[in-house]
């Protein structure tokens, strides 16, 4: 008799940790965060949107809007590609550091941001109430988080190298996924909705992996640009400064 109960509990559990799994996702839904945790991060998100947006219009020229909005449109095409993962789930490019990486952390914010709202009303892919979360989590620390860890690997390394770049890039990446994770898991434990123990092991099993998914296109996708047109990079090489004339500049 206690070994049928050791089993079944065993069962219970495991079903109860594959089940959440494809739920405690990075895009959070309705209804698992509680009022005060969408709250404070909807305020958070709207008052960085609107730095952004103070700091994009005073520093950017007019002619970074139009890869500003090709940066977006790529970014919202890619999220839409699933790669799988073991254990029947999936994952996708979530692109908070491609962003910040040619467009730099104001104008990259502005673009996860509005791909994460069009996702949000046109295709229910995460929660309106909960759009704060989800923008603060995947659009502002994946982006300013991935831009500033990037950018520091990248200087360390060198600056002006492949090498650097390509180190940079996937680490922060990668990383970018993974902190975006233990946030969201953060604050559904303390929303009541599962306990942190449960969040984080059921988030960050697969988010480990997905964070590679996360890196190996980003690093596809800069890796082009640095061949092809390194002068779009927010922080370009500096051989290209005198060749190559920069979209737009903040300096």
């Amino acid at each position: 008799m206690a070994i049928a109960n050791l089993f079944s509990q065993v069962l219970s559990s495991s079903w109860l940790h594959w089940a959440l799994q494809p739920h405690l996702a990075l895009h959070i839904p309705d209804g698992f965060l509680s009022l005060p945790i969408s709250l404070l991060t909807w305020i958070v998100s709207i008052g960085l949107i609107a730095i952004a947006l103070k700091q994009v219009q005073a520093d950017y020229q007019e002619r970074a809007v139009p890869l500003m909005g090709v940066c977006a449109a790529f970014i919202f095409a890619a999220q839409m590609i699933n790669f799988p993962i073991p254990g029947g789930t999936s994952g996708h490019l979530l692109g908070g550091t491609l962003a910040g990486a040619l467009l730099g952390p104001w104008a990259g914010t502005l673009v996860m941001s509005v791909v994460f709202i069009v996702q949000a009303v046109l295709f229910q892919d995460g929660g309106l109430t909960v759009l704060g979360a989800n923008i603060f989590n995947m659009g502002l620390v994946g982006t300013f988080g991935g831009y500033y860890l990037y950018k520091a690997i990248r200087f360390a390394i060198g600056r002006n190298s492949w090498r650097g770049m390509l180190v940079g890039i996937a680490v922060a990446s990668w990383a970018s996924v993974v902190v975006a994770a233990a946030i969201a898991s953060f604050q559904l434990a303390l929303s009541g909705t599962v306990p942190l123990a449960v969040a984080l092991a059921a988030m960050m099993s697969w988010h480990v992996v997905i964070g590679i998914g996360e890196a190996l296109i980003t690093v596809v996708a800069v890796s082009f640009v640095w061949r092809s047109r390194p002068d779009l990079f927010y922080d370009p090489p500096r051989r290209t400064q005198q060749s190559l004339s920069r979209p737009y500049s903040l300096h």
